[in-house]
């Protein structure tokens, strides 16, 4: 059965010197920018790449998603006012949350098709971009961390496009139960060897999760 969900956000960017702190300098892509309509390649988005390129990046992490409620939690928390794609993410979407989406899932993005790999690893370069101290600590702990995705097809994505669920993975492992045991050094084998069973999980985490078993 297709289900349609609603993004509110398509943003790209190129890496660039981000000014943070007093007078500090990051050399980063996070500063995404909103665009209408964009070209998805099985690298990513045309016009759009990642500085870090050893922790980030690859086609197992082409696309970032972050979830819209999350927003809300985070402006109250915190007591600020987070900017559009504030996490780097290229799509913001509205009723994703981690908990809903399992590894594997299989999303039509526009005219695209993707499929999701991994929770996304958050870095510092999410506070210094927000400037909001403490943040990076609450993403871990609560596992809002938003997640990647790998391209099967490419296609232009416009910003009114329809984000369709196309096929439910059968292991039906969340990227908030993938988040907690590949973010937590606690859990039991168990934990790990369900996260493993599963085959479209990203090779870097995958690899990680190996070497801990």
């Amino acid at each position: 059965m297709l289900k349609n969900f609603e993004m509110t956000n398509v943003a790209v960017a190129l890496p660039k010197q981000m000014a943070y702190g007093e007078n500090k300098e990051l050399y980063t892509g996070i500063e995404k920018q909103f665009v209408a309509e964009v070209f998805l390649t099985i690298d990513g988005f045309k016009g759009d790449d990642v500085a870090d390129k050893k922790h980030h990046g690859g086609r197992d992490r082409a696309v970032c998603l972050y979830p819209w409620e999350h927003y809300a939690k985070w402006n109250e928390e915190f007591s600020t006012s987070l900017p559009p794609s504030a996490f780097g993410e290229n799509i913001t979407v509205k009723n994703r949350l981690e908990r809903d989406v399992y590894i594997g899932d299989i999303y039509r993005l526009g005219e695209a098709v993707i499929q999701v790999t991994q929770g996304r690893e958050p870095c510092h370069t999410i506070e210094k971009h927000t400037a909001v101290r403490g943040l990076l600590k609450r993403l871990v702990q609560t596992g809002y961390t938003g997640y990647l995705c790998r391209v099967l097809e490419e296609g232009t994505v416009r910003a009114d496009s329809d984000m369709i669920l196309l096929e439910e993975n059968t292991h039906r492992v969340s990227v908030l139960e993938a988040n907690d045991v590949y973010l937590r050094r606690d859990v039991p084998r168990e934990a790990l060897e369900r996260l493993l069973a599963v085959p479209e999980l990203a090779e870097h985490w995958r690899n990680k999760l190996e070497q801990r078993l």
